[in-house]
């Protein structure tokens, strides 16, 4: 067990890993195309290799993926993989098949190996047999409550246990799901995940001649109908089901937060907290690092005075599902489903980041539209301040070209003069290094901001729920 819980997040290509780091994680994992099959993963070897140097250059570690469930097609070019696990020497390497961890374990036993989420770990009984066959670290499955939890870390006490913390949840068993197989032809075993369970689909009834009529729901007559299922052996349990005019989003889950609860994990001393999110953004990075961050070290500076409403506004700056507590209570509940909206909801918008300084002016690099005398807000590492600033116009780093709005799109940079902020040059340069994010307040309106309200509500509810 380690004597601080470790902060872990994503890293999905070589600018977010040093994001992650810049703004507090402790370690990062990370796959290559040709390690895990990760079919979105932005890593070149050459790439992963600086990654790899830029963290041990900051003390901090890295772990790498090689977690995909082998066919024998696969299994041919495992020499090839451990080989390249063996040149490139991360910290733990991260396995879900059983034959791939033999492998590993007979042919580069000086790697620390680490069993994956995709094993499906819910069980003392599971971990310590993992734990017989060389196993360094345990991902607990998200299905594990904390009472589970509490359980296995105290049945396995000389193992390093790791759970999720932060971001999307399957619906399926951590991430063992064949709806993308069956309906993309992609399995999401192999790091191809449609993620169908977030499409919407159109409710239909076959009469008994065989004809398929369409339900067709439209502003005169969506408040008439309500859809529920009721499973054979509930009789009376009714589980709505919402369609509307967007259509119906039954397998839907929210997003996981356990910030509210990051005093128990941190209580019972899991070794590893894990943030989900190879694909968001460096602004999703810099967020949940630096929140998580901010809110660990108070936790272990004075845990009796932690209190999560310091975080959770900074949460909600991202954009989300809707947040649930995933099953740290229990099993799941209506709460914990997106039936109504599957698209992701904030008032904030990644508005680009610092790429370099060349001398005293910042290269700013454009993530969205910005328009003159809009204010953009800098994220400080290090804490949970922010440093504004307003912008009148725009000059292109490039051709120096001055325009009064500008937009994303073909890496476009701009350049930030000395004399556009409000205090010394110096001291901007100090808080904002290299790879320092910006965003920029968007408030939603009309339905999207009563989508966005309830969902808040619907966690506070959630965590009412547990209290009580």
């Amino acid at each position: 067990m380690l004597e601080r819980a470790e902060l872990l997040l994503p890293a999905g290509s070589l600018v977010k890993l040093k994001t992650a780091i810049l703004y507090g994680a402790d370690a990062v994992y990370a796959g290559t195309p040709d390690l895990c099959l990760r079919a979105q993963s932005k890593f070149t070897m050459e790439e992963l290799k600086e990654g790899i140097e830029y963290v041990h250059a900051h003390g901090k570690k890295i772990y790498l993926t090689l977690n995909l469930f082998m066919h024998n097609r696969d299994a041919e070019k495992l020499p090839t993989f451990v080989e390249t696990l063996r040149e490139l020497r991360p910290d733990g390497v991260l396995v879900a098949d059983p034959g791939v961890f033999s492998f590993v374990r007979e042919h580069a036993p000086e790697l620390n190996l680490f069993v994956s989420t995709q094993a499906n770990v819910c069980s003392s009984l599971a971990v310590k047999f993992w734990q017989n066959q060389g196993a360094k670290l345990c991902v607990l499955g998200r299905e594990v409550t904390f009472e589970e939890m509490k359980q296995i870390r105290s049945d396995c006490p000389d193992i390093l246990l790791e759970c999720f913390m932060h971001g999307a949840m399957c619906m399926s068993y951590s991430g063992r799901c064949l709806i993308s197989n069956y309906l993309a032809d992609r399995s999401a075993n192999q790091g191809k995940c449609a993620h169908c369970c977030r499409w919407h689909y159109k409710l239909h009834i076959r009469l008994k001649d065989g004809t398929i009529r369409t339900i067709e729901i439209n502003d005169k007559n969506k408040d008439a109908f309500e859809f529920a299922l009721e499973e054979e052996f509930r009789p009376g349990e009714y589980y709505e089901i919402v369609e509307d005019e967007h259509g119906g989003y039954i397998l839907n889950s929210k997003d996981m937060c356990l910030l509210p609860r990051l005093p128990d994990l941190l209580s019972i001393g899991m070794d590893s907290l894990k943030v989900e999110g190879r694909n968001k953004t460096e602004y999703y990075a810099a967020i949940v690092a630096r929140t998580y961050r901010q809110a660990i070290d108070d936790w272990y500076k004075d845990p009796k005075s932690w209190d999560e409403k310091k975080y959770m506004p900074d949460l909600y700056t991202l954009q989300n599902r809707g947040y649930c507590l995933g099953f740290h209570d229990g099993k799941l509940t209506n709460l914990s489903q997106n039936y109504e909206y599957t698209r992701t909801l904030g008032d904030w918008l990644f508005a680009g980041s610092i790429v370099e300084w060349q001398g005293d002016d910042a290269i700013f690099e454009v993530r969205n539209y910005i328009n003159s005398g809009e204010f953009i807000e800098f994220l400080i590492p290090g804490g949970l301040k922010n440093l504004r600033l307003t912008l009148n116009e725009f000059e292109d780093a490039l051709s120096g070209e001055i325009t009064h709005k500008v937009s994303a799109g073909q890496d476009k940079k701009i350049r930030i003069r000395p004399d556009s902020w409000n205090i010394h040059i110096e001291e901007v340069k100090k808080l904002l290094p290299q790879y320092v994010i910006a965003r920029k307040f968007v408030p939603l309106e009309g339905e999207q901001r009563i989508m966005l309200d309830h969902k808040k509500e619907e966690f506070e509810q959630l965590k009412r729920k547990a209290e009580i």
